[in-house]
């Protein structure tokens, strides 16, 4: 796209490529992807990146501005719920789901164009495209996603034979869109106090009665339910999962209403609304009274895809920034030339690159583990909630100061600002509140003993990157002194300290992921912007002083005394806490 300021004074990136613009994540890209892989890929990242700066970019706006309705009945009176989806949303769903097949691809055995199973990172990568347009269609891509993981995994033979084909399709109109039917009143993120019912009828079907609070897609054409079948016992021990169909095997509609359609701060384009259970059909998966464990599978997929959506947003706001920097034009200079914007831009790409690593090096783990590695899993295991916590917490700030660069242009709706910083508060609160999701590091390293994980992975990576010694001696010291921290969490009264530990443990660890690809993709920069996080981020800082890089931190590969190596670590051990929990 041409630049605007010799013709216009207000900036407009519509029409920009997001994926051939964005130069850092080509570099990343040859480090994370094989050759023929990302040579295949290449067209279709470039395809959907130009659809994110224009076509869906526009429908994404029509959509957020005309959300879906419910009907009860037809116009003769016949009851029959619909949920009336506006012709852009539509469009949409058909991009994601069928075009580029983001619910489907890890489900099947080729897709576009690719013959065996596409690996996450493929699929995180064109959802961080894809987002950086539309959030909200996003949710039900995932839920489609991980309810397939979910069956897959634990459903019997004839379950799965008789449902996955559809969750595997990509024609629009045979596929299948999935749920998770699982917050109720009472039991937010107590699962432990469910109160659905389950119990089977004389034909020995199962099925389901009580109150769903809060269900986003809830016209899908399956759900994963929670519910406590009759004289199961209390508590989370007497929960069991269940597959709930929309339509029964004759086509008529299961038992189940929705009751009303949620009106929402973001995320305005998909539907959420309040279901009513009575009598529904539905499939015991997997093992009774083993439903929250299971379920929890689905709940961490869906977690990771919150952490990469908070970076897909948080790369918009910021190219949006970086964009209206470069080209509007204020008191006769650009405000990119401006030292307090050139220091605000820097701080809006700190937490966006740090999450950018963290989904690469999370999407590693989760193909690993799903291959077989068992040392990957307590990996993925500590990985998914970091992520998830920490990028989507710092989604709502990037978002909320990027749109401040806009001026009073980011506060009007027809721009994409406002639909941003709606969108991003939702990341912090679904698929568990900050609270709970930091609680979850916590139980990661008491129950999977993933701490020792995250500090071999992250340790070989630090062995492996060549920076100035001072560096890497505080690079490493950080993530000891993080990880006794979260032990200290761990520890049976050190549950007020789980978001201080989990912030911790994320910027040590992302610190370490950007300088290692630093240096295996020649970036100074991303070398740089590792050092900004530890000292930005991580190590104590006087708020009355100019803070700089220590300069023995800039001396990379160059011979370092041991003293000033001790220094480093010395400085490091000083840590209390980052600067964000």
């Amino acid at each position: 796209m041409t630049s605007m300021t010799s013709t216009h004074p207000v900036p407009d990136r519509h029409g920009q490529n997001l994926f051939t613009s964005d130069t850092q994540l080509h570099g990343l890209l040859a480090l994370y992807l094989p050759p023929d892989l990302l040579r295949h890929m290449q067209p279709h990242f470039e395809r959907l990146g130009a659809l994110a700066g224009g076509r869906l970019d526009a429908l994404a706006q029509v959509a957020d501005q005309n959300p879906p309705r419910l009907e009860h009945r037809t116009r003769t009176g016949i009851d029959a719920q619909r949920i009336v989806k506006h012709p852009a949303y539509v469009e949409m769903e058909r991009m994601a789901f069928s075009e580029f097949g983001l619910a489907a691809m890890s489900h099947r055995q080729e897709t576009l164009g690719w013959k065996g199973r596409m690996p996450p990172i493929v699929k995180y990568l064109l959802t961080y495209l894809f987002v950086q347009a539309e959030f909200g269609l996003c949710c039900p891509v995932s839920m489609t996603d991980s309810l397939a993981r979910t069956l897959g995994k634990f459903g019997s033979p004839e379950l799965i034979g008789r449902f996955l084909p559809r969750l595997q399709a990509l024609d629009f109109d045979q596929l299948a869109q999935g749920a998770m039917f699982m917050t109720e009143q009472a039991a937010g993120s107590d699962i432990a106090a469910t109160q659905t019912r389950a119990w089977q009828d004389g034909q020995g079907l199962w099925r389901l009665s009580g109150d769903k609070w809060f269900c986003s897609n809830p016209d899908a054409d399956l759900a994963m339910v929670l519910a406590r079948p009759d004289a199961a016992p209390a508590g989370m021990k007497g929960l069991s999962l269940f597959l709930l169909p929309r339509r029964l095997e004759d086509g008529s509609a299961n038992h189940y209403r929705i009751i009303r359609l949620k009106d929402k701060l973001g995320t305005r384009s998909m539907a959420s609304g309040e279901i009513r259970l009575e009598g529904a059909v539905a499939y015991l998966v997997g093992q009774a009274g083993r439903g929250f464990q299971q379920m929890a599978d689905m709940v961490n997929n869906s977690r990771l895809s919150n952490g990469v959506r908070a970076a897909g947003l948080m790369r918009r706001a910021l190219a949006e920034a970086e964009f209206i920097a470069s080209e509007r034009l204020a008191f006769g200079q650009r405000l990119a030339d401006m030292p307090l914007m050139q220091r605000q831009l820097d701080k809006l790409r700190l937490p966006t690159e740090q999450a950018r690593s963290m989904v690469f090096q999370t999407a590693q783990a989760l193909a690993r583990a799903d291959g077989g590695d068992a040392g990957a899993y307590a990996l993925l295991r500590i990985l998914t909630p970091l992520i998830k916590f920490r990028a989507c917490r710092d989604a709502r700030k990037v978002t909320g100061d990027a749109m401040e660069v806009r001026g009073g242009c980011g506060y009007i709706e027809e721009w994409s600002d406002p639909r941003l910083v709606r969108d991003a508060h939702l990341g912090s609160i679904w698929e568990g509140t900050s609270n709970i999701v930091a609680l979850d590091v916590v139980r990661a390293i008491r129950r999977e003993q993933a701490l020792p994980a995250l500090q071999r992975h992250f340790g070989a990576l630090l062995e492996q990157t060549a920076v100035a010694p001072a560096f890497s001696a505080a690079l490493g010291a950080a993530l000891t002194r993080a990880a006794a921290l979260a032990s200290t969490a761990a520890q049976a009264d050190g549950a007020g300290i789980a978001r201080q530990a989990a912030s911790a443990l994320y910027h040590s660890c992302s610190a370490i992921a950007m300088a290692w690809e630093g240096v295996r993709c020649g970036s100074e920069q991303r070398i740089r912007w590792a050092q900004s996080v530890l000292l930005h981020r991580v190590l104590p800082r006087d708020p009355l002083a100019v803070a700089a890089l220590p300069a023995s931190w800039a001396s990379a590969g160059a011979a370092t005394t041991a003293a000033t190596a001790a220094a480093a670590v010395a400085a490091t051990a000083t840590v209390t806490q980052p600067v964000s929990a």
